[in-house]
């Protein structure tokens, strides 16, 4: 009769316990769209409206963050959410309180909320 050998002993031992870990996707916004987020933020400073502001890339969402002056509180942030892009629009602008100004599938549509800031009465 001959031997088996169990199954056991022809199976490689794993090599790991756990498979290696992945680190999460981050969502962040492109080339064109920070294009035109820049051209927009040239533009308020320009004006003398904004003077900093700072990118967060997360793993739900993709932030541009607008400062008056560098040691507050964001006044606007725009932010990328692809998750909404189906339902309520992948874009929108909340101001400082945490309101939602505008929402929408087109960034350029989006930020004319914040381009009416520009607008001034001349005397």
């Amino acid at each position: 009769m001959k031997e088996r050998k169990s199954e056991c002993m022809t199976t490689p031992p794993p090599t790991a316990l756990h498979p290696p870990l992945k680190a999460a996707p981050q969502v962040a916004f492109h080339r064109t769209e920070l294009t035109v987020i820049l051209g927009l933020y040239g533009r308020m400073v320009a004006a003398g409206e904004w003077r900093d502001y700072g990118i967060s890339s997360l793993r739900e969402v993709a932030v541009f963050s607008v400062f008056r002056r560098t040691a507050e509180n964001p006044i606007y942030r725009i932010e990328k959410r692809p998750k909404l892009r189906n339902k309520q629009g992948l874009y929108a602008v909340i101001g400082m309180d945490g309101q939602v100004l505008k929402r929408g599938h087109d960034l350029k549509t989006v930020l004319r909320v914040l381009e009416r800031k520009l607008i001034r009465a001349v005397e």
